[in-house]
């Protein structure tokens, strides 16, 4: 599923999670949200229980829930860690 997505937003909090998170197998970890990237780091992924977010080259992105209110949820994730952080 698609959804608009604030890019500026997305990387600050992949970063924030980075440094402030604990780094457990391979993936970074800071309340409830979890961040790494593959192997050559030119795709982020950022998930919690119920989402998962890949961003990509040239900004392209793909989010993957089953209801729209897990979406939300995980957005206000985001949000909280951008704002504490």
């Amino acid at each position: 599923m698609k959804n608009s997505l604030d890019s500026k937003l997305l990387l600050q909090v992949f970063e924030k999670i980075r440094q402030h998170g604990e780094q457990r197998d391979g993936a970074y970890h800071l309340n409830g949200i979890k961040a790494f990237t593959d192997f050559d780091g030119y795709t982020l992924y950022i998930e919690d229980a119920l989402v998962k977010l890949s961003y990509g080259f040239h900004n392209q992105y793909h989010f993957d829930y089953e209801k729209h209110s897990q979406f939300e949820a995980f957005e206000k994730k985001l949000v909280s860690i951008d704002k504490e952080y």
